[in-house]
């Protein structure tokens, strides 16, 4: 019996130790996957074309003088 439990003891610790790269590798490999999805969406996306609407750039005021700044 003690040999069982020093054996559950031991997986137990090892458990503990590997979980944290477990979860990280799952982790990046669902990343990867949205970004390849995400990659493809983009390459199936039609091309923007010269038609496609622009940033409105303000036209900027030459500056003034003021009549307090001397």
């Amino acid at each position: 019996m003690n040999t069982f439990q020093n054996a559950l003891g031991i997986s137990a610790v090892i458990a503990l130790v590997l979980l944290p790269a477990l979860i990280g590798i799952v982790r990046e490999l669902r990343i990867d996957r949205e970004l390849r999805a995400a990659e493809r969406s983009r390459r199936t996306a039609p091309p923007e074309t010269a038609d496609a609407a622009q940033p409105v750039k303000a036209a900027r005021r030459p500056y003034v003088r003021s009549w307090a700044r001397i």
